[in-house]
């Protein structure tokens, strides 16, 4: 199982990347686009939506794809701008979806006025996912945060808990695991003296303590950061949301040192997650 799993999660010479992201405002669903090196992508679907909103008011922002232990898929998005929940599906294919589940995670916790971004990582020690996401919460704190939530079947939650806050304004975490240590990448939210833009930090497991916060390796206005490993290189996609508006990304060896990549994204693309694929998925998407 364990083996047949990292196969299908990339670790072979026949692997394809899957990028699935959103349109401005949101409101017309998840697009996803694919590509065979990880810096040229094309979008799929005929620059449609591949999974359009099914409630009303939904949004489908902020899409994070992942792959679970037993080969499913499992895909969660920011619900609307001011609500207390998120968006989750699952899929088997990636081209059958499971209903548009609302998760009203934060919805015990008073004073929350958003729930943004969430992503899932599959604990395998604890055989659950740790949910991450980024809330306000007046009376707590100025600013979003990080909070993460544990679930073992997308239907029972732990109560959410403060997962990252290095005393400033934070927001779209995203966890790199690589064999020695996993790493947080975010976006520092402050405008006041101007950041808005990406840092990363490590630990020894997938929740923390997180420390050794790096010095930023991107421009201001930059948010979104999504990362993989292509080869030798560590690549950290993120969105450039102020003009010129365009998706970017740098590239390390050893996540210290970083380089512009080239790379060219379809027109219109927003901040989202990527995820390798095997071929043969690839050519099942291509074919819709």
């Amino acid at each position: 199982m364990k083996l047949a799993w990292l196969m299908l999660c990339g670790l072979t010479l026949r692997a394809e990347y899957l990028y699935a992201t959103f349109h401005d405002p949101g409101s017309s669903g998840v697009y996803s686009a694919v590509s065979d090196d990880g810096y040229k992508w094309k979008m799929l679907n005929a620059g449609k939506p591949w999974l359009a909103p099914s409630h009303p008011g939904e949004l489908m922002r902020d899409p994070f794809l992942t792959r679970g232990p037993d080969g499913e898929f499992h895909m969660v998005w920011t619900w609307e701008w001011r609500v207390k929940s998120i968006g989750y599906a699952h899929s088997k294919d990636l081209v059958h979806w499971s209903e548009q589940k609302e998760i009203p995670l934060m919805a015990g916790i008073q004073g929350t006025r958003n729930t943004w971004a969430p992503e899932i990582y599959w604990d395998a020690p604890k055989k659950q996912w740790l949910i991450i996401w980024s809330s306000v919460v007046d009376g707590k704190h100025e600013g979003n945060r990080i909070y993460s939530a544990l679930t073992a079947d997308f239907d029972h939650f732990t109560t959410p808990t403060l997962f990252f806050d290095p005393g400033y304004e934070v927001i779209d975490a995203t966890i790199l695991q690589t064999a020695s240590k996993c790493y947080l990448i975010f976006k520092d939210e402050r405008k006041e003296p101007l950041k808005k833009f990406i840092q990363i930090a490590s630990a020894a497991s997938l929740e923390g303590p997180w420390t050794d916060i790096s010095e930023p390796f991107t421009e201001s206005w930059s948010e979104g950061p999504s990362a993989m490993k292509i080869g030798s290189e560590y690549i950290v996609y993120y969105d450039h949301y102020r003009d010129p508006k365009r998706m970017q990304a740098v590239q390390s060896k050893d996540l210290q040192h970083w380089a512009p990549a080239e790379v060219e994204f379809p027109e219109g693309s927003k901040h989202g997650s990527f995820l390798k694929i095997t071929k043969e998925e690839a050519e099942r998407l291509k074919s819709l």
